[in-house]
């Protein structure tokens, strides 16, 4: 995530805001992904630092997970292989230096397996957040790498650019060793979607061509255009990897978070009312808009990183750009939101304690719209501004599902059996009796009185809670004692299909 882009853009006069709401929505509907990322990369997020012990590592992600549905959320965005390594043991990539500070060095277990566990227990989606072509931070020397490192066995793979080495993309064998390495994250994990971020081809450094005049004299055969070659091997790359992970696992989504502008206007008519100084078609290589219209991802998080307003690239006139890229088509739009900037990036918006709901509520007027993604974490749990507690008190206080994916397949699981309501001393437990196998959670809808209402009623949705065999218990700590309540509780599949619910009165 590049928090420095601010000083790319050359900031110029505001633009007019982007269209009026396509529709109305409620201020807290029923279906909409909460993500934040979890970012391992320098330790920014997890672990705490590189070398604690296994016990340190798992208590702080399962506090951080707590914190996580604390606020509301609904997925977690972690990132399992931040530097061509891995957070589990793989054949294509030792282990990352992240955990235990020496690449390669073995933790003593295998934390994918255990995130995704605790994530599922508490009904977050689990997204595996991976970067491809990135192999070191802040050096270019292989004889650094572990012993056995792909790069290390393969260097005609590699490129230096910047301070950094990459596997050069325009390489067949590359690329396949890319979709090879997701695929065994797929085939071996319970993970719910494979996620991407905005490192494809590089970020551009002034005065430095990309150094790929091998792979291009090798590989660039029926091409004239270069740019139009290394955008060829990036989208090859992203419909090889969207037809091997549905081959693998169909439910499996597979999700790309870019850099927030396509093109500007200025560049192209069909751009963005922008000014970005940086533009994923060309300067990144990522053709956001041909990965959306030939289906090669279930969903797309443009990295909108600026304020509503702001004169180069406005948060508003971006949303609504998405927003219109998007319609029609079988790729989600959820927006990435700059959580980091609040209350320290010099732009005086982002001193506002207003300025990120501002940004909720425009994105749920925006129908077609499904949601955001925080980056990251840590900046969430600090606190600034008391964005935090606002999420907890207000914008996401109501619980949220995530939206269908119809394209996807699935459908509704059959009403759990029977539904057993009991006051406890710690308000009333729902004990949840389904044998069948379809249901992966349930949501609880609550009412007053002897009666149910709509399930389609936003209001009434107080939890929702992963199936556990078949008995589960859900605990609702928020009912009064001597009140009358009717509980609906519906099943819902992986995807988030929802049956028709299941209702137990309870005086």
């Amino acid at each position: 995530m590049k928090k420095w882009l601010i000083g790319l853009f050359c900031v110029s006069m505001a633009f007019a805001f982007g269209n009026e709401p396509a529709q109305a929505e409620s201020d807290s509907p029923k279906r909409e992904l909460r993500a934040v990322w979890i970012a391992s990369v320098n330790n920014i997020d997890w672990p705490p630092r590189k070398g604690a012990s296994a016990e340190i590592q798992q208590a702080e992600f399962i506090a951080q997970l707590e914190e996580t549905t604390e606020m509301g959320m609904n997925a977690v965005v972690v990132q399992i292989k931040p530097t061509a390594d891995s957070f589990y043991p793989s054949e294509y990539g030792p282990w990352s230096e992240y955990l235990t500070g020496v690449q390669g060095g073995d933790p003593g277990y295998d934390p994918l397996a255990f995130m995704i566990e605790e994530a599922h227990k508490r009904n977050l989606e689990f997204h595996a957040w991976v970067n491809p072509y990135r192999i070191t931070m802040n050096h270019t020397d292989l004889n650094r790498l572990a012993e056995g490192h792909p790069a290390r066995e393969n260097p005609d793979w590699t490129v230096a650019y910047g301070n950094q080495l990459y596997f050069d993309p325009g390489i067949p064998a590359v690329q396949q060793f890319l979709v090879d390495g997701v695929n065994e994250i797929v085939a071996n994990y319970d993970v719910d979607a494979i996620h991407m971020d905005d490192y494809f081809y590089p970020y551009p450094i002034a005065g430095q061509p990309f150094p790929d005049d091998a792979s291009f004299s090798e590989y660039g055969h029926g091409f004239t255009n270069r740019a139009d070659w290394r955008r060829n091997n990036v989208n090859t790359l992203v419909a090889s990897l969207q037809q091997s992970i549905k081959a693998e696992k169909s439910h499996v989504k597979f999700g790309i978070s870019p850099f927030g502008v396509w093109r500007n206007i200025s560049t192209d008519p069909t751009g963005s009312n922008t000014r970005a100084g940086v533009q994923n078609y060309d300067d990144l290589y990522a053709d956001t808009r041909q990965w959306i219209q030939q289906g090669s991802i279930d969903y797309i998080t443009p990295q909108i990183y600026w304020n509503i307003g702001f004169a180069a690239a406005a948060f508003d006139v971006l949303v609504d750009w998405w927003q219109q890229e998007t319609a029609g088509s079988n790729t989600h739009v959820y927006v990435g939101q700059a959580t980091y900037k609040i209350g320290v990036n010099s732009v005086p918006e982002w001193h506002d304690p207003e300025e990120y709901s501002r940004q909720i509520a425009y994105l749920r007027d925006r129908n077609g719209v499904h949601g955001s993604m925080h980056f990251s974490l840590k900046d969430l749990r600090a606190n600034r501004l008391g964005s935090r507690d606002r999420l907890i008190q207000d914008e996401y206080a109501q619980p949220s599902l995530i939206p269908v994916m119809p394209w996807l397949g699935g459908e509704a699981p059959p009403n759990p059996q029977k539904i057993a309501p009991k006051r406890t001393k710690h308000g009333i437990s729902l004990k949840i009796h389904d044998k069948g196998e379809n249901a992966t959670y349930y949501a609880v809808y609550r009412f007053e009185g002897s009666k149910a209402g709509s399930v389609d009623d936003e209001a009434s949705l107080i939890g929702t809670v992963r199936k556990t065999g078949s008995k589960t218990t859900f605990i609702d700590d928020g009912a009064e004692s001597g009140q009358t309540y009717t509980y609906v509780v519906t099943a819902l599949d992986r995807l988030h299909h929802e049956s028709s619910g299941r209702e137990r009165t309870i005086r």
